[in-house]
């Protein structure tokens, strides 16, 4: 059974930074996207960024390049996000996702696995 556990949100002051990480258990990734997605109050769910876990390719929304970076230690079996410069409007629920096949790696209706989200908060 695929698990998926996101930690490393909390609150932090803007301009600061926080790293999160997704620990993937149950069976071989190699062959899977991971994808990080955030949800705010009252808004719908956004894809923020995506790797491949075999090959490291990566993959970023527009407004989060430059910004935020995502990564995996295959040894861990750990994916993260390393998020700078954050923003008040970065304030969401952030969720890591596996999936594998074809398509967008944006579309969060393509993901089989998720995780159950971490709350990261940003203070102006």
């Amino acid at each position: 059974q695929v698990q998926l556990v996101e930690s490393g949100g909390g609150l932090v002051q803007a301009g600061g930074s926080l790293r999160l990480s997704c620990a993937a258990s149950g069976r071989t990734f190699s062959s899977y996207v991971m994808g990080w997605f955030r949800q705010a109050p009252g808004k719908e769910r956004e894809f923020v960024a995506a790797i491949h876990w075999s090959g490291g390719t990566t993959y970023y929304a527009d407004s989060m390049k430059g910004r935020f970076t995502v990564s995996r230690d295959n040894a861990k079996n750990t994916v993260y996000l390393q998020m700078n410069s954050l923003k008040p409007e970065d304030t969401a629920v952030y969720f890591c996702a596996a999936r594998t096949g074809f398509g967008s790696w944006s579309l969060s209706r393509l993901y089989n696995y998720w995780g159950q989200g971490t709350q990261v908060t940003v203070s102006s």
